[in-house]
């Protein structure tokens, strides 16, 4: 089973869109493995974005991840990377297609509101960055039979 890692921004924090975010996350049948209220600290923020670091936006993408709270997401599931990146849409708001998160709710790819591990390994990896394994509940759902074959 994949597992990726969605960190709802500030700016979906700030625009009371936890709700209608998680919502469609679920509607589509994902099963969440962990979920947490944060503030990032710049040390796990340069972590997290390391591979931008000496790219001209990495200051900026780490300020604004450590500006405020941010909800925090872990997901699993068979091909669960494509699934949540599909329903996440472009990282461009503009370019997002309408009925994708960042297509309905995003404006400025500066706040585009959600990231998601955009790999099974970076899933891996992001998941256990975030999460101890403590954290993290794994269980049958009743309805899984229903969403997956």
């Amino acid at each position: 089973m994949e597992k990726s890692l969605i960190i709802l921004k500030p700016d979906a924090v700030q625009r009371g869109l936890i709700g209608p975010i998680l919502t469609r996350l679920e509607a589509r049948g994902l099963k969440f493995i962990g979920i947490k209220l944060s503030q990032i600290s710049g040390d796990l923020a340069h972590k997290h974005y390391g591979v931008h670091e000496g790219k001209p936006f990495f200051a900026g993408l780490v300020s604004y991840i450590t500006s405020g709270p941010v909800l925090i997401v872990a997901v699993e599931g068979k091909d669960v990377i494509e699934i949540v990146r599909s329903t996440v849409g472009a990282t461009n708001p503009v370019k997002a297609a309408p009925g994708t998160i960042r297509g309905d709710f995003g404006v400025n790819i500066g706040r585009n509101l959600i990231h998601a591990s955009d790999s099974p390994e970076n899933g891996e990896n992001e998941v256990a960055l975030f999460f101890n394994s403590e954290e993290l509940i794994r269980s049958e759902r009743s309805v899984d039979q229903w969403i997956t074959e």
